[in-house]
């Protein structure tokens, strides 16, 4: 099996394990302690998480502070639902954990449309009396990179909060600066899945989504997992350290499965984009007998979460492709663990198989 799914999720760094197992283990350890506990295994436990939260914040930008949650959804939906506001703007490519929310807070919602390369303008006039403006660092379907700090500096000439997905971000590419609110996700950055975070602006005041204990500064209630949160923050430790030696693999990696599929349409910039992402198109291709064809090549047609749906892309509809434009694109994924010798064995499988399809 090949693995090109990297958007939809990655694999697990071996040093984010290797933080996990010591509190994943049996009583003779105490390392599955409540680290919410005041006895000794549990400041043990209270401490691992603290490291953690130091290590994830040191991929966003200084001035805020990190709240664990379950994952990037849940810290959108403390974003949104917690800022209070009640009028929002939103780009048109938002994944839906933005868009769905937004929606759900506010039906008439403002929505912020993109060019034929998926891009937001740079000065893009946000709607009088917006309360708050979500903008994503990095498409999760095409990999734009979107002018956030720009975008941010509008959003608070308008006075309005600035909210940032950064999932596809975090760990390659700077943190985006200027936001107010940022959310992010482990398992898109080679952690564990079932943790994210929330990083909040020093000075912003959001109510809390679950109450309960009071845990997470009384943002976000019930019990932490030591193990997740060291093994997200094993994760967030090691991109730091890789992030310019990741970057140019991947490089490497685009360049070279471009070359294979160079009669693919590309969707989306190729100048302003993270290269770990090529979604492409082909017209005629029947995007569920190639996947059929190629059974041991995971790879995806968008996004893992509207995955199955029947329905063309949002994200391709706003570039102004057609349906069937939208219909005929795959995307290809690809990052740290991704080789050379494999990316090209897919690619020419793909080539092929669509070859054989007569398109």
């Amino acid at each position: 099996m090949i693995y090109l799914d990297y958007q939809a999720t990655t694999p697990l760094a071996p040093e984010a394990r290797d933080a996990m197992l010591p509190w994943l283990g049996g009583p003779e350890g105490m390392g599955f302690a409540n680290p919410h506990s005041p006895h000794r295994p549990g400041r043990g436990g209270a401490a691992i998480v603290e490291v953690a939260r130091e290590q994830v914040a040191a991929l966003l930008p200084p001035g805020g502070r990190v709240i664990f949650t379950s994952g990037a959804t849940e810290a959108i939906n403390l974003a949104l639902q917690g800022s209070g506001a009640r009028r929002l703007a939103v780009s048109a490519i938002e994944h839906a954990a933005v868009l769905d929310t937004a929606r759900a807070i506010d039906p008439e919602v403002s929505v912020l449309p993109v060019d034929g390369q998926g891009l937001i303008a740079s000065d893009a006039s946000i709607p009088e009396g917006s309360g708050l403006v979500a903008v994503m660092q990095v498409n999760n379907e095409i990999g734009t990179i979107q002018p956030v700090e720009a975008l941010a500096e509008a959003a608070h000439r308008a006075g309005a909060l600035f909210l940032c997905d950064g999932v596809q971000g975090a760990g390659k590419l700077a943190a985006p600066q200027g936001a107010d609110l940022i959310a992010i996700s482990a398992h898109k950055l080679y952690g564990p899945k079932g943790i994210g975070a929330l990083w909040i602006r020093d000075g912003i005041d959001l109510k809390p989504l679950i109450h309960g204990g009071g845990q997470e500064q009384g943002l976000r209630s019930g019990t932490l997992s030591p193990a997740l949160c060291a093994g997200f923050g094993a994760a967030a430790a090691l991109a730091a350290t890789r992030m310019d030696e990741d970057a140019a693999h991947v490089e490497m990696l685009w360049a070279h499965a471009r070359a294979i599929l160079a009669r693919w349409v590309l969707n989306g910039s190729a100048e302003h984009r993270w290269r770990g992402n090529l979604n492409l198109r082909l017209a005629g291709l029947d995007v569920a007998r190639l996947m059929s064809d190629l059974r041991n090549i995971a790879f995806s047609a968008g996004s893992a979460c509207a995955s199955g749906s029947g329905r063309p892309s949002h994200v391709l509809k706003a570039l102004g492709l057609s349906d069937a434009e939208a219909k005929s694109s795959i995307r290809l994924g690809f990052g740290r663990y991704s080789g050379l010798r494999e990316i090209e064995d897919a690619c020419t499988r793909i080539e092929a198989a669509a070859a054989v399809q007569g398109v």
